[in-house]
């Protein structure tokens, strides 16, 4: 799996004018069940990916956490929402709380994540596959390709299975 993960930038680079080329034919005619292909390209990918032999998402990029993610994990942590976000979390450029550092500080060495029953929402919907309206996220989706093994082979396997002919 590591070495996987370590070629996975320059995979997902090669491929990138494809997946952009693509995801822009997809944004501009969908196929009318998109949401229920994509529920079962991510369920059947997600039946071999074993993220605990990766965790590359938690050690490489960090979650968007909004309020509500911010007062749970305070909670679960016996923390108070603002001592949480000073000890943890920092606003971004787009004015979004992130992660002060990387890899994830809930991240522990066998990647387990020490808050996973009350982890943040983007964390839960991580690599957003099974998204409905898919095409609309197609930007973030290209980001992921490059961090998530399971999320290029479900583009990959998207891109399979729609036949060109799905454009008419």
């Amino acid at each position: 799996m590591e070495q996987r993960i370590k070629a996975l930038p320059a995979l997902a680079k090669d491929k990138e004018n494809a997946h952009k080329k693509f995801f822009s034919l997809l944004k501009r005619k969908p196929p009318k069940q998109l949401d229920r292909i994509m529920v079962a390209l991510h369920e059947r990918e997600f039946k071999k990916t074993d993220c605990l032999a990766c965790a590359n998402c938690c050690k490489t990029t960090g979650p968007l956490f909004t309020e509500k993610d911010i007062v749970r994990i305070a909670k679960h942590l016996r923390m108070k929402p603002q001592a949480f976000t000073e000890q943890y979390l920092r606003i971004d450029e787009d004015r979004d709380w992130v992660l002060q550092e990387l890899p994830c500080s809930f991240l522990g060495a066998d990647n387990r994540c020490s808050i996973y029953e009350v982890r943040p929402k983007a964390c839960r919907e991580f690599p957003h596959t099974d998204r409905k309206k898919f095409q609309q996220i197609t930007h973030l989706t290209l980001k992921n390709v490059a961090i998530c093994p399971a999320a290029f082979n479900i583009v990959e396997d998207l891109r399979s299975a729609l036949d060109p002919g799905w454009v008419k």
